[in-house]
């Protein structure tokens, strides 16, 4: 749909030339690609094996998916901490606690799990920050409203700067009262740009309702987002644990190496948090859950029986063939840059959608999950040719949990995004209070020099 502000030419001259002026960039900036080889460049800030090339230090996160045994790396089970604590550890203790995502932003914001008068404190700082005043929902949220929430999520966080008494100090103690007023108020943007499109743009009810205080995020996630407010303890505890596996994943993950990027240049913390809303946003990154979630409506509407393990394995080869789907090669939700045996936080989330896949009596679509799973494990690396063992990412049943919390695919990688806000939170502060310095890789020129020519005698 045509913009009604920008109005476009589309005749047939014009898309002719427009045509032309695509052609002629992408021949002028194709690069050879043996060149990467030839000068020794770690592409995507890679070694050839495919490691992350070291550009920081950090003790937010540790993600790790080998280990050394006579002075070799080994593939092993994928481990993951927080401030030095495996995440399968703090997740064991979230049974019967009530603000486990709450607990694990005040450990990577303070390195230390809070005692009970410490975590009292943290939460009424954070029940204080939970609101949004009518006039920034009327005139903010509101307007321009569009499908891609974490666009409406950049808009607004980028317009919070206008209503801070003191944008730009990035002191650290200044630098933390906004990190916490950004991760008190994402779920109310997120939810209320979410209902806001629904109203404006598909005339739906419009439903603006204010978290309660005592609640955990979790629950008045669902409050917020579900018309009758209603949510069961499971639901609550399944969003709960998912927040906590998505809240950080070390200093070198896309949105979280934007955040050291550009706090290391000096600026403001609504610039970066845009900057990492839009650096999450791709579907390489954030957005692999929402491509996972439609992959598996692919292979449910085209493999006639989820039980045969034969014609499943037949679909995969044909979605890496590029035959199906959206033609890319890909089985998303598979593979991971770190991890190699297993990523912990897919192994955590998994037994969370089998408990919920229970009470919701989707057993049979969990069990599909679980087939794909199993057989993908197996045939990519025959496919593919590849010696490093692939398993599934925490992106291959989040989609399938989101769906049984009745989370509209809109919110998919928003929801990432709030999960994520603490941990880009505790990366800003470690690089601000370390004062680093400015953040700038460099890249080999292969292009050729050249005279300046007239236009004369072009």
């Amino acid at each position: 749909m045509v913009s009604e502000l920008l109005q476009l030419n589309t005749t047939e001259e014009w898309k002719s030339k427009m045509k032309s002026l695509e052609e002629e960039l992408i021949h002028t900036h194709r690069i050879n690609p043996n060149l990467y080889v030839e000068y020794d460049v770690k592409r995507g800030l890679r070694d050839s094996s495919g490691k992350g090339v070291l550009t920081g230090l950090t003790e937010v996160s540790d993600v790790n998916g080998y280990e050394l045994i006579e002075g070799k790396q080994i593939p092993a089970e994928g481990r993951l901490y927080y401030q030095g604590i495996n995440i399968k550890d703090l997740v064991r203790e979230q049974k019967d606690k009530r603000f486990g995502f709450e607990e694990v932003i005040y450990l990577l914001l303070f390195g230390k799990l809070p005692d009970a008068d410490k975590m009292e404190r943290f939460l009424d700082v954070l029940f204080g920050l939970q609101e949004i005043s009518g006039r920034f929902v009327r005139d903010v949220i509101m307007k321009a409203s569009n499908p891609n929430i974490m666009n409406a999520m950049q808009r607004c966080v980028l317009t919070l700067y206008t209503y801070d008494d003191n944008p730009e100090d990035i002191s650290p103690a200044n630098a933390l009262r906004q990190s916490l007023d950004l991760i008190a108020k994402l779920p109310l943007i997120t939810i209320y740009s979410y209902h806001s499109y629904l109203h404006f743009r598909q005339d739906k009810t419009l439903l603006i309702r204010n978290p309660e205080r005592g609640l955990s995020f979790s629950e008045n996630i669902l409050r917020m987002l579900r018309p009758d407010g209603k949510f069961t303890e499971l639901e609550a505890k399944v969003l709960d644990i998912a927040l906590i596996l998505h809240a950080e994943h070390g200093g070198g993950n896309n949105s979280t190496f934007t955040t050291h990027v550009v706090t290391s240049y000096g600026t403001d913390t609504y610039s970066s948090t845009a900057a990492s809303i839009g650096s999450l946003k791709g579907p390489r990154h954030g957005g692999a859950n929402l491509k996972a979630h439609q992959m598996f409506k692919d292979i449910k509407a085209n493999v006639m029986d989820w039980e045969d393990e034969h014609e499943i394995e037949e679909y995969l080869k044909k979605i890496m063939n590029k035959e199906v789907f959206d033609r890319m090669g890909l089985i998303y939700g598979m593979g991971h840059a770190v991890y190699t045996l297993s990523d912990p936080r897919e192994v955590i989330l998994k037994e969370y959608a089998r408990k919920l896949a229970e009470e919701k009596g989707r057993q049979k679509e969990f069990a599909l999950y679980d087939r794909v799973e199993r057989i993908a494990a197996d045939l990519i690396p025959r496919q593919r040719r590849m010696f490093k063992a692939v398993c599934a990412n925490v992106d291959f049943y989040s989609g399938f949990v989101y769906t049984m919390l009745d989370i509209p695919e809109e919110l998919f990688t928003p929801f990432f995004a709030i999960a994520r806000m603490p941990g880009w939170s505790a990366h800003r502060l470690e690089e601000l209070i370390n004062k680093g310095k400015i953040i700038r890789p460099a890249y080999k020129y292969v292009g050729s020099h050249q005279p300046f020519i007239p236009v004369e005698d072009r």
